[in-house]
């Protein structure tokens, strides 16, 4: 059985691919279990759609692995609210957007096999009850901790017995870095402007500092060990992604629209925070992060 941290959109897509009755989330202390699962509709790539019925861990059940679909924010506390529920050598793999989140769990507990993982995976719900599978990706898992390097193919191919794409990444870091310069330089532009992943590419705002924050952004990853890509290579990707889901809403957008707080400060929150670390300006970073956290809950 594998476990599932989170029931979002990715924690419920995730539920959805493997194979039924092999998974089960994991409810918070606290948390108010209600009903006997989780229950939801699920509109694959495919498929018109079904229905999914997804237990609560019991206490008496023994996953295999933990994966944990929490926001970046939320992600220390809830897994150590339930992580004393595991035995110490059950794996959790972490996939949550942006940095510093995944270095804080590994940092807490790293005589535990702690892995991340990086997916380009599009999830959505548009409403509460229907999970809509928008986008079909790749997921790269890696290992943060000494104990994680030798289950890594283990927990691929358990991944892999779900119709997603898994990858074994022995240098999970560089996969981070590549999925935090696409959402750095398209999430807070959506959010601020309140528009699909396209539209930012003719906003003024996004004209006038994009090439700015790919600067900073090719600074900031070069002072870290993590390539000598150029501001124009950076800025090419970004508004690759930015046209292939052209429709989209990014996931910083959604949360807005929402009332619930951002992952900004994992992503150009914590650029800012690099910089200022490594002595490298950064002030299209701060001043996303500044836009964004002003339409946000404190």
């Amino acid at each position: 059985m594998i476990a599932i941290l989170g029931a979002g959109s990715l924690g419920r897509l995730w539920a959805a691919s493997l194979p039924a009755g092999q998974v089960a989330f994991v409810a918070r202390p606290g948390a108010s279990q209600g009903a006997a699962g989780i229950r939801y509709r699920f509109r694959p790539l495919t498929d018109s759609g079904t229905t999914i019925e997804v237990p609560w861990l019991r206490a008496s059940d023994a996953p295999e692995m933990v994966l944990v679909t929490t926001k970046a924010g939320d992600t220390l506390e809830a897994v150590a609210g339930v992580i004393e529920r595991f035995s110490a050598s059950i794996p959790l793999v972490l996939f949550q957007n942006g940095l510093g989140s995944q270095q804080a769990v590994a940092a807490r507990w790293p005589d535990r096999p702690i892995l991340a993982a990086s997916t380009t995976e599009g999830a959505n719900r548009p409403e509460p009850d229907l999970l809509v599978h928008a986008g079909s990706g790749d997921t790269w898992v890696g290992p943060l901790t000494e104990p994680a390097g030798n289950q890594l193919d283990s927990i691929t191919a358990r991944l892999g017995a779900s119709p997603l794409r898994v990858h074994p990444e022995t240098d999970i870091l560089r996969r981070l870095w590549q999925k935090l310069v696409i959402n750095a330089g398209i999430n807070p532009y959506t959010a601020v402007l309140d528009c699909p992943n396209g539209n930012i590419l003719s906003a003024p705002l996004y004209q006038d500092t994009i090439q700015d924050l790919c600067g900073e952004l090719s600074d900031l990853m070069r002072a870290s060990g993590q390539g000598n890509d150029t501001p124009e290579t950076l800025r090419q990707r970004i508004e690759t992604v930015a046209r292939n889901t052209a429709h989209n809403t990014s996931s910083m957008r959604a949360d807005v629209h929402r009332g619930r707080g951002t992952e900004i400060a994992f992503i150009n929150g914590y650029l800012a925070r690099l910089g200022k670390d490594l002595g490298i300006a950064t002030p299209v970073n701060q001043m996303l992060t500044e836009r964004v956290q002003q339409l946000s809950p404190k």
